[in-house]
């Protein structure tokens, strides 16, 4: 039974008893009957709309999980964390390299073109990373593949 019903039942109640409006208690009791009536109008207003807003809510979280999954992709939710390995699938048989921001922490996955570009923009924070593949073996005429890379 809701609270309007409950109210209704009340005043079918007092009437049924024949309470007087004119004395001073019949007053009170239907002066009682008519705050409870309106209280009763205003939670269920009230539940009305918390249900519409949770549905609201609800769909906002559909869309936003959606939007999460499209823009984070590989979830682990084995322990909640972004995976941040390279998914090598991605780059179809390419050597991936991991490099960590120097300014953020997070570790991303770049191919031998982007490291041959030489600088790329973290894509958490915007810090650009540069990279020297120049090799530290000190001769002149090294090709790079010494092994003296760092």
């Amino acid at each position: 039974m809701t609270a309007t019903e409950k109210v209704a039942y009340l005043r079918g109640l007092s009437e049924g008893l024949g309470i007087d409006d004119t004395s001073k208690e019949g007053r009170v009791i239907k002066a009682i009957i008519d705050v409870l009536d309106d209280l009763a109008i205003s939670v269920t207003d009230m539940e009305d709309d918390i249900a519409e807003l949770g549905d609201q809510v609800e769909a906002v979280d559909e869309d936003l999980e959606a939007l999460e999954e499209e823009f984070y992709g590989d979830y682990d939710d084995d322990d909640d964390e972004y995976n941040d390995e390279c998914d090598e699938d991605d780059f179809d048989d390419e050597e991936l390299y991991e490099v960590t921001c120097p300014s953020c922490g997070d570790t991303i996955c770049v191919n031998e073109e982007m490291l041959d570009e030489g600088s790329i923009h973290c894509p958490n924070c915007d810090e650009l990373l540069e990279f020297d593949l120049e090799c530290d073996c000190g001769d002149e005429g090294c090709s790079g593949d010494c092994g003296d890379k760092e």
